[in-house]
């Protein structure tokens, strides 16, 4: 959530009182970098984690072991190759819990050894504690590893409040764990239930739901918004609608729930979900997902000068600077996007800020990953908001079923959709449903950061059979309907060969 608070400048130089030059609260993917980039500059450093691991919800309950989770299904059921060999197809018969965690426990003990061999060959002091503020410089350390309440105060000439976010709850629904559980709980399963209702359709509930439909898992998902993922291009979501309905998901979107309960009925121990319009969901589990909320609560912030919103979110400006400007806050405590690469660009833009170190970084073309089955990603301007800001635009589409990568992996659903300037042909959004999509979307970035066109496409060749073909074919739809010829882009004059006379 990036808003405008008063604007300061960088801090320079660190008087010798001070424990640390940087103190970072946090070792999720945004206190990593932040951290990181100020032991390059030659600075103490230290990173404060209350967990007795590193690397915050993005390794431990979050994006890492949910992407692990969700490509153990989709090998072990088999779902990319369906459309090659038929809707019953899969790799296991019987996939278990176990089967899928054996996968991401794996990938999630690696990750956490890189980040911690990241952090001690930069010297980065690591410390495990609660953090709460006594001032705006310092900091009051409280053991969290059975030691009583022993703490420390330490001071810092910058601070950087990297703490994430954690699932938000409602206090009228009875969780337990194992049936009405959040998303951090689908690691601690004992079994796969025959039946979820989801409830709530943003990125980490549509993630869940489509990777348990995937399984053969009756889904219901639940939202009072009439439509899925609403910052991103209507007809991506349209796509991601029309699959999950063919994965045998239900789809209640404008519904509110009204209320939670367990049940027994003919089935055993179950769970009711009514919603305001009177109709029942009962299933074996319940996902509630709707929203997080900033990991604040303990941090004691007013005591530093600041405040939190009803979210536990912090406000930064431009520079990720606070209301007070030593203090810095960096990746999902900060709201929208929420999403790990951004955080962890946030932590390095600054701590350069803060010591000065000049920088450039382009946040309106941060890539959008989401994680379903089938992928999206996207980056620049959708259809809606060129819309409603009058921007004249055309559009060219690719469909993977025209392409022969895509009958080659069996996805013929994705597509893969460009946004143009009508008059300057400029790229203005890349918007991709389907295999592969999170890695493509990165030609479309790369394009749009140099002010290209959609003629650069239609003048490139890509490597024959690949996915990255859909950007030229969709090039071709634009052009064809704006009904004119491709515009040449200027011809480079070839360079001199070595020897050769000029």
């Amino acid at each position: 959530m990036m808003q405008t608070v008063s604007p300061s400048t960088p801090v320079q130089g660190t008087p010798p009182e001070f424990t640390y030059d940087l103190l970072v609260i946090g070792s999720g993917p945004g206190g990593q970098r932040a951290a990181i980039q100020a032991a390059k500059l030659g600075k103490k450093v230290a990173v404060v984690e209350r967990k007795s691991v590193v690397g915050g919800v993005c390794i431990n309950t979050g994006t890492i072991p949910s992407k692990t989770f969700r490509e153990a299904i989709m090998h072990l059921s088999g779902y990319n190759q369906r459309g090659l060999y038929g809707s019953s197809y899969s790799v296991k018969d019987d996939i278990t819990v176990q089967d899928l965690l054996l996968r991401t426990s794996s990938v999630m003990a690696h990750e956490l050894d890189v980040v911690r061999h990241q952090l001690h060959r930069n010297r980065v002091e690591t410390i495990n504690a609660e953090a709460s503020f006594i001032g705006p410089n310092t900091v009051r350390l409280r053991d969290v590893r059975g030691q009583g309440e022993a703490w420390r105060d330490v001071t810092a000439c910058t601070i950087v409040i990297a703490v994430g976010t954690k699932a938000a709850r409602d206090r009228n629904i009875p969780f337990d764990g194992k049936r009405i559980i959040i998303s951090d709980d689908i690691l601690d399963l004992q079994n796969l239930p025959r039946t979820v209702t989801v409830i709530g359709g943003g990125v980490i509930g549509c993630e869940y739901a489509s990777m348990f439909a995937a399984l053969g898992v009756r889904v219901t998902l639940i939202d009072k918004r009439p439509r899925l993922l609403e910052f991103v291009d209507f007809e991506i979501t349209d796509v991601l609608a029309y699959q999950m309905r063919q994965n045998r998901m239900t789809l209640r979107l404008g519904e509110a729930v009204k209320t939670v309960e367990q049940v027994t009925d003919h089935l055993g121990q179950r769970v009711r979900v009514t919603l305001a319009s009177g109709k029942e969901i009962v299933s074996d589990m319940v996902l509630y997902s709707i929203g997080r909320v900033g990991a604040t609560a303990k941090l004691n912030l007013e005591a530093a000068g600041l405040s939190a919103d009803d979210r536990g979110r912090i406000t930064v400006n431009a520079h990720y600077q606070t209301a007070v400007h030593h203090i810095y806050a960096v990746g999902d405590v900060i709201g929208f996007p929420s999403l790990a690469s951004v955080s962890m660009e946030q932590g390095r833009l600054a701590t350069c800020h803060a010591f000065g170190i000049p920088t450039q970084s382009v946040p309106e073309l941060f890539p959008y990953g989401i994680y379903t089955i089938p992928e999206i990603s996207t980056v620049g301007k959708n259809e809606e908001e060129l819309t409603a800001a009058g921007v004249p635009y055309e559009i060219g589409k690719a469909q993977y079923r025209e392409i022969a990568r895509g009958q080659i992996i069996g996805d013929e659903q994705g597509t893969l959709k460009l946004i143009f300037h009508l008059e300057t042909r400029e790229l203005l959004g890349v918007h991709i449903i389907g295999t592969g999509a999170s890695e493509l979307i990165h030609i479309g970035q790369a394009v749009m950061a140099f002010g290209g066109t959609v003629d650069y496409f239609v003048n490139t060749v890509f490597n024959y059979p690949t996915l990255a073909e859909c950007y030229k074919t969709a090039a071709f739809d634009g052009i064809n309907r704006l009904g004119s010829v491709p515009a040449l882009e200027p011809k480079l004059e070839p360079a001199a060969a070595v020897g050769e006379v000029v």
